[in-house]
């Protein structure tokens, strides 16, 4: 399977942001979230959320709908559509 691709565009100890790049079928890999973080999605997409019990989520991002989550949330996340999906993360590092 195909890896996401991060790139982290800021790290200043108080907040992180990543641009997620995800190729048609990429995913992220299994991981559990260390910060309360928001997505702001570029593209929108189409996306399949795995859970750590292998249960599945569809998720429709639209351009722009930010959303957020909160530190623990474990999951693998990947790109269901046939479009390259591009997403922000903003992690908060701090309190």
């Amino acid at each position: 399977m195909t890896a996401a691709a991060p790139q982290v565009m800021v790290d200043d100890g108080r907040i992180r942001v990543t641009r997620w790049h995800f190729e048609p079928g990429a995913s992220t890999g299994m991981h559990t979230h260390e910060f309360d973080y928001v997505v702001v999605p570029i593209t929108g997409g189409n996306f399949i959320i795995t859970q750590p019990d292998d249960s599945k989520v569809s998720m429709l991002q639209l351009p722009g709908e930010s959303y957020s989550r909160s530190v623990g949330v474990t999951h693998d996340v990947t790109n269901a559509g046939h479009q390259i999906a591009v997403f922000v993360e903003i992690e908060l590092l701090t309190e």
